[in-house]
């Protein structure tokens, strides 16, 4: 048995020539001619050619179609690394051999697949991106379209440095909507809590300007209409809070006035105290509950109605109260009331509807308040007086003091009492600078105000004036009686030369000792104007009257006469004066004031010089 070639060519040369022999065979028992024969055989050669050209075509377009099948490959994966920015994974080289194409596409093929599943993550990556970006905008721009499941991704860019970009916006947009959750969360607070002072429904009223504001889950919408009609919505509240705050403020005022007419009861006030500690509150202070809701402001409307009705039953003894009260201003001040304003006058004006009672109170409380700023404007010259007065109650005790014959002795509380007039002769001793002080001060205030200074009705000058002429009449008694004493004395002493022997003298008239007074107490105590004894009067504040104008005025006309009969009494005993400095019973030296003495019948106001000159 022959061996089977191993060459595949060989194997069909070899089976050809062995079926050609066979056909040669068959032809000669056939007896087919060489003609017959020829014609057959070139048919089998054309057959056979043909079955070849067709394996060869075959065998070509395979060949082309894995050269376009490489090349497509290679442009696909150039593609893919150029749109993911990433340099080319395959290249090949032209000069070497690469094997065969089959073997080409078979190293192609896997980067390709590779690229593909890095290309389909890298687009996933960017439709995530791209569609959170969409949500966001959406949110904050209000867009009403609905976001596709599927966005828009440009592939012929999936490059890093382009998802890099993707995410910057991303958190540029994530930021500025936290930027506007914060915003709406603002807005929200701040209508909460306008919402919970006035009273109202926050849910509701958030609601109209969008549904998602009422959810406490915190999905609000963020657009830009939202935010601006939340910050709309803010203000317009605001300015209702600041009308409400202002009518309530109004109302405690009132409120706070109408109590202070009818003297309410603190328990009755106490119920509309969150009212009245608001009146001076500002806008941003007023953060209780319902503090300025319709439903209270109606309250307390109700309230300051019922108080203007309760005020109008008893405005007669409302008029009645402030006019006393003006009266009682206008006593410690030292002023008269003006007479037109008079309680009867007012009660009938009433009474007659001539007048309503709120234009007397209102009347009354002008002049109430015209009283108190002149008053203000009277204080210094009112304290001024006081200390005159009191220093003229304090010679006036010196003087009943040094009277005393049993001044001396010694008793029980003596030394008090010459304690006492010591630092009486200290005051009295500066009464003459005290009354040139206040007649400036008041000369001063009337230039300035174009009004007599006016002191219970009577003019602060005149009274001075009239004190410091009845000084003067004093010091010249005095100078007359020292006189006649000496006269008397040369008298004497003549009928001595005369007879040689000391007649004894007529006794003067002894002088009445009155009853020892306390010095400590008010009772005791005597107003004098230059040493005349008037009765005191009971001080019951600092600008009492220790000695009332009118009670001086009256009684001037009697004080010379009444210290010429002391004198006259007693003329050992010379008397003592506010300008008559550091006199004692001893007959001390006079030091000279600054008031010139002239003549009784040439007298005129040391006042009314300074004026003039």
């Amino acid at each position: 048995m022959s061996t089977t070639p191993s060459d595949p060519l060989l194997q069909v040369e070899t089976t050809c020539g062995t079926l050609l022999y066979e056909l040669q065979i068959i032809w000669d028992e056939v007896g087919e001619t060489d003609t017959d024969r020829d014609e057959m055989l070139l048919e089998l050669e054309r057959e056979c050619l043909e079955v070849y050209r067709r394996k060869v075509d075959q065998a070509n377009r395979c060949r082309a179609q894995l050269r376009q099948t490489i090349a497509d490959s290679e442009a696909e994966l150039a593609a893919i690394c150029s749109a993911m920015g990433e340099r080319p994974v395959h290249i090949r080289q032209s000069d070497q051999n690469a094997g065969s194409l089959k073997e080409e596409l078979s190293k192609i093929l896997p980067q390709l697949e590779e690229m593909k599943k890095r290309k389909i993550e890298r687009r996933n990556q960017f439709v995530q991106v791209l569609q959170q970006i969409q949500i966001i905008t959406n949110e904050i721009y209000g867009s009403a379209k609905l976001v596709s499941s599927k966005a828009v991704v440009d592939e012929s860019d999936l490059s890093l440095r382009k998802l890099e970009e993707l995410h910057r916006q991303l958190n540029e947009l994530e930021k500025e909507k936290n930027d506007r959750l914060k915003q709406v969360e603002d807005h929200l607070s701040m209508l909460n809590s306008l919402c919970l002072v006035m009273g109202m429904d926050f849910k509701l009223t958030v609601a109209e300007v969008h549904p998602s504001l009422g959810d406490s889950e915190g999905f609000w919408s963020i657009s830009n209409n939202t935010i601006e009609q939340l910050a709309t919505l803010i203000k317009k509240l605001q300015e209702v809070k600041i009308q409400r705050m202002q009518r309530l403020q109004d109302l405690g005022t009132t409120m706070l006035e109408l109590w202070n007419l009818m003297d309410t009861p603190i328990e009755e006030q106490q119920m509309f105290q969150n009212v009245t500690c608001n009146i001076a509150a500002s806008e941003h202070e007023i953060t209780e509950p319902n503090t300025l809701s319709v439903d209270f402001i109606k309250y307390v409307e109700a309230e300051v109605s019922r108080l203007e009705e309760l005020k109008s039953s008893k405005m007669k003894e409302l008029v009645l109260k402030k006019r006393l009260e003006l009266e009682e201003i206008c006593r410690k001040t030292h002023l008269v009331p003006d007479s037109q304003s008079a309680v009867e006058d007012a009660i009938e004006a009433i009474e007659s509807g001539a007048v309503g009672a709120a234009t007397i109170l209102e009347q009354i409380e002008l002049q109430i308040a015209k009283v108190k700023e002149e008053a203000f404007s009277r204080r210094e010259i009112l304290e001024r007086v006081e200390k005159w007065l009191m220093a003229c109650d304090e010679e006036c005790w010196l003087e009943e003091y040094n009277r005393d014959e049993n001044r001396y002795n010694a008793g029980k509380g003596a030394h008090l009492t010459l304690k006492r007039a010591e630092k009486a002769r200290s005051l009295v001793n500066k009464l003459p600078g005290m009354v040139e002080a206040l007649a400036s001060k008041t000369m001063a205030w009337e230039k300035e105000t174009e009004v007599e200074f006016l002191y219970d009705g009577i003019r602060l000058l005149s009274m001075l004036e009239e004190y410091t002429i009845l000084q003067q009449e004093k010091e010249q008694e005095r100078r007359r009686l020292r006189d006649q004493k000496k006269l008397q004395g040369q008298l004497i002493a003549e009928q001595e030369a005369l007879y040689g022997s000391k007649p004894s003298p007529s006794k003067p008239l002894s002088v009445k000792k009155g009853p020892r007074h306390s010095t400590g107490g008010a009772s005791s105590r005597r107003v004098s104007l230059g040493g005349a004894m008037l009765p005191t009067h009971k001080p019951d504040s600092l600008h009492s009257a220790k000695a009332t104008p009118q009670t001086l005025h009256k009684r001037t006309e009697r004080m010379f006469q009444n210290d010429h009969l002391n004198h006259r009494h007693d003329d050992a005993i010379p008397a003592f004066s506010a300008f008559r400095r550091g006199l004692d019973i001893a007959d001390i030296p006079v030091r000279k004031h600054s008031f010139n003495l002239v003549n009784t019948n040439e007298l005129e106001s040391p006042l009314v010089q300074n004026a003039t000159g």
